[in-house]
């Protein structure tokens, strides 16, 4: 059931984070470029017969995601509590060699 939530909100994440790539960061970011080249979109910027202006928005979009995730699992590293590791019992070895120490030390 967790699963399918967390498919649920990421497939919406994902169409928010979309939508601020191509419709903020890319034209903010990329507009001196596409105004150089006499470009009206993003999807027209090519280099001879390769087209790579969607490339260029898709790796966007990933690092934006990719960067929102980390911070993410950062803040709920830090909201977890970390569990104290107890300290391993003596073995009955190690009780042993204490006790032969000590009587030992009396003599």
């Amino acid at each position: 059931m967790d699963l399918a939530v967390a498919v649920i909100i990421g497939a919406a994440f994902t169409a928010i984070v979309s939508s601020l790539v191509t419709d903020i960061i890319t034209p903010l970011i990329l507009t001196p470029v596409l105004d150089k080249f006499g470009l009206k979109d993003i999807a027209e910027l090519k280099w001879g017969a390769v087209t790579y202006g969607r490339f260029l928005a898709a790796v966007l979009n990933f690092l934006i995601i990719a960067l929102v995730i980390f911070l993410m699992i950062q803040g709920i590293s830090k909201f977890q509590k970390k569990e104290e590791v107890a300290a391993p019992a003596p073995s009955s070895t190690d009780i042993l060699l204490t006790e032969i120490r000590d009587e030992l030390r009396k003599k």
